[in-house]
């Protein structure tokens, strides 16, 4: 998918959960806000290993169920 950036800030609604992450070399951090940009979940380290990722998609779920957010697409 191609989208201008215009386009992409169009698709996040009030049902959309933004995470951002740093990069680095073994441990991540995230964090979790929503379309206003009202933190939903402080930096959190996410190490980077298979138990790793499936902490941080478990985190994802419980804060989209937390926070009454909706599977979508994803973007970047």
């Amino acid at each position: 998918m191609h989208f201008t950036e215009n386009e992409k800030f169009n698709q996040v609604t009030e049902d959309t959960l933004v995470i951002g992450v740093d990069i680095a070399k073994r441990i991540h951090y995230a964090c979790m806000v929503d379309d206003r940009g009202k933190l939903l979940k402080k930096s959190f380290p996410v190490r980077q290993s298979h138990e790793g990722f499936e902490s941080f998609y478990r985190q994802i779920r419980q804060a989209m169920n937390e926070h009454g957010k909706k599977a979508g697409s994803c973007w970047y």
